[in-house]
């Protein structure tokens, strides 16, 4: 097919890019694609399947997790289409319309997990600066609140992109750089004028993921700011452990995000192999990591996916009170300061036990003081 000259919008022809020079081994290539996509939906809805069916993972640590879970879930669906296309049946052509749906898609979808990283922020710096107040500051009407005010705020900016490229006419190469549309990619192909298209891409971004990573790192600085403080070094390295899962899910998010949109803005001239490998990592690798690292990270969901999918009997913490002991299924790190600590191995079915009787075996002290004494 040929390039497209002169042509207004509503019938150019656009053709994505697969891995360039690489077209006879296409069909090879898509099973680690398959694979990655496979468990990113997997993982995902795995992680959705569990805090939604388990009342004890009804926390705001949790619903912020599903939140990015659901995120994750729906760009890997955005991209899927196109991506396994190109490698599965070279399927290249994508009409201006679609281009313009999965463009909007994608970009309200990470600009969406960019607030969701700043929520999961938040609850950190509240959970470690603010712990006794945690539960009456994240209610629920209040998480529910902040995670529709930032949906509309990702709709309310990503909304003007495709309808300021949809009065552009198409007179250049038709190919673009990836195997989905995005912006500033499509934008470099039109006859047309950009400058208003680039001044409100800039801006978009950074008056959103921009001022989203301002905050999680000043977030940061008044966590580690706190944790210093903290004159125990096990209970310092106990409040950290609990940043981990987050940290390294906005590593994943911004490092390839920053790198595309500098080569993207400013490196003309770079390699584009280089270009294409890091739009790959930008759209793959957030979705098939982020159920990975807080599965392994998170002891208590780590446990209920175990308890769901092997049978095998998790473990239960338990909370001591003047009263006795209330069974509380819960992520000790993150309720840590709630007072004396208990692990059970749990050796009876979660509706046969009370606060007379949890399960003895494997009984033991996980903390032999209050941890909130001041």
């Amino acid at each position: 097919m040929s390039a497209v000259n002169d042509t207004n919008f509503n019938s150019a022809v656009f053709l994505l890019t697969g891995i360039p020079g690489q077209e006879d081994i296409h069909l090879w290539i898509s099973i680690p694609f398959c694979l990655m996509y496979v468990i990113s939906i997997v993982g995902n809805s795995v992680i959705l399947f569990i805090i939604k069916t388990n009342p004890s993972l009804h926390e705001p640590m949790y619903i912020f997790l599903s939140m990015l879970a659901i995120t994750d879930l729906a760009l890997s669906i955005s991209t899927m289409p196109t991506t396994l296309g190109i490698f599965l049946f070279n399927s290249r052509e994508i009409s201006l319309d679609a281009c313009l749906a999965q463009l909007f898609f994608i970009h309200l979808l990470k600009c969406t997990e960019s607030s969701v990283l700043l929520l999961m922020a938040f609850d950190r710096f509240i959970a470690i600066c603010d712990p006794l107040r945690y539960a009456s500051i994240l209610t629920l009407p209040r998480i529910s609140k902040m995670g529709l005010i930032f949906a509309l705020r990702g709709v309310a900016a990503i909304l003007p992109l495709p309808f300021l490229l949809q009065r552009f006419r198409f007179c250049r190469s038709n190919i673009l750089s990836h195997c989905y549309c995005i912006n500033q990619d499509v934008m470099k192909l039109a006859c047309s004028d950009i400058r208003v298209n680039s001044i409100y891409g800039l801006s978009l971004s950074l008056l959103t993921v921009g001022l989203d990573s301002v905050l999680i790192f000043l977030s940061y600085v008044m966590i580690l700011k706190t944790v210093l403080s903290i004159t125990s070094h096990v209970e310092c390295l106990r409040a950290l452990n609990t940043c981990v899962s987050h940290l390294c899910a906005i590593l994943l998010f911004y490092t390839p995000m920053t790198g595309l949109s500098v080569i993207h803005r400013l490196g003309e001239d770079s390699s584009p192999l280089l270009k294409i490998l890091l739009g790959y990592i930008y759209m793959l690798i957030p979705p098939l990591m982020n159920p990975i690292v807080y599965s392994v990270k998170s002891k208590h969901l780590r446990a209920r996916i175990i308890r769901a999918f092997c049978g095998a009997e998790g473990t239960t913490y338990q909370r001591l009170t003047a009263q006795g002991i209330n069974i509380l299924y819960t992520d000790p790190d993150a309720c840590y300061h709630s007072g004396y600590w208990l692990q059970t191995d749990r050796t009876e079915p979660e509706e046969n036990q009370s606060a007379n009787n949890p399960g003895t075996e494997g009984l033991q002290y996980l903390a032999d003081k209050r941890l909130n004494e001041g």
